[in-house]
């Protein structure tokens, strides 16, 4: 019988699962915050289920023969070291969509609460005040809400606030005209939804590409007398513009429930009129919290009695004989994923992948959702090879597999092409017989290049010169090429070259490789290799 540790706080019927399925289960809820009490006792245990409390190290898992899987009740997992758990063979698994609903209605209300001024109201009538003509509030019927991610969370806001008969504008580089449609919302871009939108609402992630998306620059584009409402993560809002423009008066009210900072005990925005925080609230209710308490239960009581894998982060959906067999092509196929996702900034309409030789006769179910995965990778870093096509499908993007016999000097290879309005980027790959991913043809240019954590793209006219001005532009920036692929669609056309480099280009590197004028492309890009 597998037995199981619950580490942290569990509701008891998700406890009683395990035992109704048939694992042994230890309720030790306290134990996660005894490092030192659960070393010494990780060992006798097949599975983990924790919250947030306890911490998943390298150096716990050293002592975790036995260990196999690890359920994580909610969808963060930055208390789990991941790279170690794979090296250890241990899945990690969450419920990306236990929180959804509860989520989405702490913006509804977070908007409710500001544009009424609720809680200042409630604090002057507690104090024996009646300031009846001091609060004067808005009303949210049949004004315009813009949507800035309009993935699963971001659909549930949009479906109650059209329930209020509000108009809804939805930004999102990954949403379709046709899922927009099916949405019920305009789809616009970002500068459109600032200077149209009576309330904001943000609901994506915390990226590079999002990180402060409501900067200074765009907080001056914002309507006059507009309401922010922030449930989703900390830093996509420069939080001291945006005090400045409720001081004078741009901005209405803000309503924030995560911080750049947190534990948030100072922010611009504390103590401000209209301005209604709360301390990351968006999961905390109990229904929310059972759900996801439920459904890690049920994952991992499958995965240890029939071996089925559901939600994992760093494990395909795929049998234990399939696994040996395919690991370097899931690989691949991300990493291949990850190139076109990085490489495109326009909505996506469809990813189509092509299958040749001795890679078509496997999965293909599983590497189709590691491509799908590695493209949302970089909009989303939560996403994983099964959140990825639900994702995929929620905006409309449409995913078709071609497999074909062997028909080149392979023994198979994958081809991804991601299609936009506008253009088509292909990326093709194959797998060696050292296990090793390869990167064989980039914009039907043929390559031989391997793959890194960092690596940098450049595209060019094929002229004299280039090559030496990439090198010793590197060179003086103090960047360090570990290999270096060259390629080129013909005498005098376009040339490409990749680069892995054994750390990751700066901001300030990029933009001085860019400015010298030579390079009609320069990208950087990373891999989880």
């Amino acid at each position: 019988m597998p037995k199981v540790l619950v580490s942290d706080k569990l509701s008891e019927t998700a406890v009683q699962i395990f035992r109704d399925r048939g694992v042994e289960v230890d309720y030790l809820p306290d134990l996660g915050k005894d490092k030192e009490k659960l070393a010494e006792v990780i060992g006798q245990y097949d599975g983990l289920a924790i919250r947030s409390a306890t911490k998943v190290t390298d150096k716990l898992l050293e002592g975790a023969t036995n260990l196999k899987v690890i359920g994580r009740a909610g969808i963060g997992v930055d208390n789990v070291d991941i790279p170690a758990a794979s090296k250890k063979g241990v899945i990690v698994m969450n419920t990306p969509f236990g929180n959804s609903v509860t989520t989405a209605e702490h913006a509804i209300a977070m908007m409710f609460a500001v544009a009424r001024q609720l809680p200042e109201a409630s604090v002057s009538t507690h104090a024996g005040k009646w300031e009846k003509n001091r609060f004067m509030g808005v009303e949210l019927f049949n004004k315009t809400l813009g949507v800035i991610g309009a993935g699963n969370i971001g659909g549930i806001v949009i479906d109650r606030a059209l329930g209020l008969h509000m108009k809804v504008l939805a930004y999102d580089p990954f949403l379709s005209e046709d899922r927009a449609k099916e949405l019920g919302v305009t789809k616009v871009e970002l500068d459109d939804l600032l200077g149209k939108s009576d309330f904001i609402t943000f609901h994506v992630p915390l990226t590079d590409k999002t990180r402060n998306i409501l900067s200074r620059e765009a907080i001056g584009k914002l309507k006059k007398g507009v309401r922010i409402i922030n449930c989703a993560r900390g830093g996509l809002v420069d939080e001291e513009a945006l005090a400045e423009a409720l001081k004078d008066g741009r901005v209405a009210g803000a309503a924030f429930d995560v911080f750049a900072v947190e534990p948030a005990t100072e922010s611009p925005l504390f103590n401000l009129p209209n301005v209604v925080v709360t301390p990351h609230l968006g999961a905390a209710t109990t229904e929310a919290q059972e759900n996801v308490a439920l459904q890690v239960a049920e994952q991992m009581s499958d995965y240890l009695l029939t071996g089925a894998v559901q939600n994992a982060l760093n494990m395909p959906s795929v049998t234990a004989e399939e696994a040996a067999v395919m690991g370097p092509w899931i690989k691949l196929a991300a990493h291949l994923g990850a190139f076109v996702g990085q490489m495109t900034d326009e909505p996506i309409k469809a990813i189509n992948v092509l299958y040749d030789g001795v890679v078509s006769e496997m999965n293909l179910n599983a590497l189709n959702a590691a491509v799908i995965a590695g493209v949302m990778k970089a909009s989303n870093p939560d996403v994983n090879m099964v959140s990825a096509p639900v994702m995929a499908k929620d905006r409309g993007v449409q995913v078709s597999t071609t497999k074909q016999d062997k028909a080149g000097a392979y023994e198979g290879y994958v081809k991804v092409t991601c299609v936009t309005e506008t253009r088509e980027r292909s990326i093709a790959g194959t797998v060696f017989s050292d296990g090793k991913p390869r990167f064989i043809q980039i914009r039907g240019i043929n390559v031989d290049a391997e793959v890194g954590s960092h690596m940098l793209y450049t595209r060019n006219k094929d002229v004299p010169g280039v090559i030496g001005a990439l090198g010793m532009t590197l060179g003086d920036l103090g960047v360090n090429i570990a290999n270096f692929t060259l390629g080129r669609a013909a005498n005098g056309a376009d040339a490409i070259a990749i680069l892995y480099l054994d750390e990751a280009i700066s901001d300030e590197a990029l933009a001085t490789l860019q400015n010298t004028g030579k390079f009609l492309q320069a990208r950087r890009l990373q891999f989880e290799v």
